[in-house]
């Protein structure tokens, strides 16, 4: 048995998740030595990664709808929506079940398991609740797997044990209110002093800014050198020179709404030189790498909601009779469920592909990272609005989950980016792949 097997083993055993094995977890070798020697080279992941099988990541997804169903049932969810606010205690629950550190070093309390897993954590937490897993891979996916990427061997040893344990909540603030979409126009400054660097400036739309222990920042450090002058920090909002540091407000969002998200002020944050994530003027390259990743990860969450949407609508109607026969025999009704069903399995076919040539073959694509997120998010809004159709009067209601399954599925198409932003960023990959012909 591998040690990557073993330590999934244990880790998803704990006090949280504690469903017997429904199988032993198969041998994680590689088959070819030469291929095992490719995925290994990957610098997107832990030391000595081996890329799961297809059984361990059933195993995996197995986990983690054992743990759904004991701590995120359909009365959390909904209250979680209602509340408008993230529940404190799920963040000790994540990490005792071994979730939030699926991309990180073993020997910091990761699992090491890569994106795809990362990618069946995210689709399974969102098909309970859009907005606990938004704040899950807030968590999990821009600050760990950031610090996991870009930290030095001290940073991680330092930050990464508590933020995988759950016992503090990380975050990453990149967008302001006037520099969305365009982050090298931000405006945070960061000024070098006595023993690191001063912070000033304010971030909009943070998931997790009003929760947050541990906050990555972008920053100017350089302001005429463009996107050759920022610079990546590592905040601890309750360090003693973080007096400056604020949460100007908490947003009321149309939906997400168990995702806290806030507005941020940092007013002179003192942050020390070993805060540094990266290279000074460097930030760009750890925030564009970031983002590609961010991208892919994120675009598991429709599935989830896609695959919730489905669970709503088919049960009801099989059950719904309208002149004495179930809805469902109706062939208009039969033309929806396919085509939500297939649009779901289409969107998760390109979102795993795209994972597995990540994990397998360390090849980070970004106009496949941007597409998958893209396809996904607007095929979740499509069948969330097809979900509400097929419930009719009931689905315009609060008594169902498919209005929130339709708000929280909105949120794809704007958040991390636009889909017009997405269709750019391909575009713009293509531009670069085929300049050769324009010369």
């Amino acid at each position: 048995m591998s040690s990557l097997t073993r330590t999934l083993s244990r880790t998803l055993s704990r006090t949280a998740v504690r469903a017997p094995l429904s199988r032993p977890l198969p041998s994680l070798q590689p088959i070819l030595p030469s291929l095992s020697q490719r995925r290994n080279a990957s610098s997107k992941h832990p030391k000595g990664f081996t890329p799961p099988s297809q059984s361990d990541l059933a195993e995996l997804r197995e986990r983690v709808q054992d743990f759904v169903r004991r701590e995120i049932p359909e009365e959390v969810a909904a209250a979680t929506d209602k509340s408008n606010n993230f529940p404190a205690d799920m963040w000790q629950k994540l990490g005792d079940a071994g979730l939030l550190g699926i991309t990180a070093d073993e020997d910091v309390g990761g699992l090491g398991m890569g994106y795809q897993a990362h990618c069946v954590v995210m689709e399974e937490l969102s098909r309970a609740s859009g907005s606990i897993a938004l704040s899950y891979a807030a968590h999990s996916q821009l600050c760990v797997n950031q610090l996991q990427l870009n930290g030095t061997a001290e940073q991680k040893a330092r930050f990464l044990p508590d933020l995988i344990a759950g016992r503090k909540v990380g975050a990453l603030a990149m967008s302001e209110s006037g520099s969305g979409s365009d982050v090298v126009s931000m405006r945070t400054r960061a000024v070098e002093t006595e023993g690191g660097f001063l912070l000033t400036g304010s971030k909009m739309w943070i998931t997790n800014g009003p929760d947050a222990d541990l906050i990555i920042v972008y920053a100017k450090t350089k302001p005429d050198a463009g996107s050759k002058g920022i610079t990546a920090f590592i905040v601890d909002t309750r360090a003693e020179g973080s007096k400056g540091f604020a949460v100007l407000r908490k947003l009321d969002k149309m939906g997400m709404r168990g995702s806290n998200t806030g507005e941020l002020v940092f007013d002179n944050v003192f942050v020390p030189h070993s805060h540094v994530l990266g290279p000074v003027n460097g930030g760009v390259r750890v925030l564009m790498e970031g983002l590609d990743l961010e991208r892919l990860v994120l675009s598991a969450g429709p599935l989830g909601l896609m695959q919730a949407a489905l669970d709503v609508a088919l049960p009801y109607a099989h059950s719904r009779k309208q002149f004495g026969t179930p809805i469902g025999q109706f062939q208009f009704i039969q033309g929806k469920l396919a085509d939500m069903y297939t649009k779901l399995q289409a969107s998760r076919s390109y979102t795993y592909a795209t994972a597995r040539a990540v994990d397998e073959d360390g090849v980070i694509r970004t106009h496949d990272c941007a597409g998958a997120i893209l396809y996904a998010a607007e095929r979740a809004t499509e069948c969330a609005l097809d979900c509400i159709q097929i419930l009719g009067g009931m689905g315009y209601t609060e008594d169902m989950p498919a209005s929130r399954i339709l708000r929280d599925a909105k949120l794809y198409e704007i958040g991390a980016g636009t889909s017009e932003v997405r269709r750019m960023v391909i575009g713009r990959a293509f531009n670069r792949e085929y300049a050769h012909l324009s010369q």
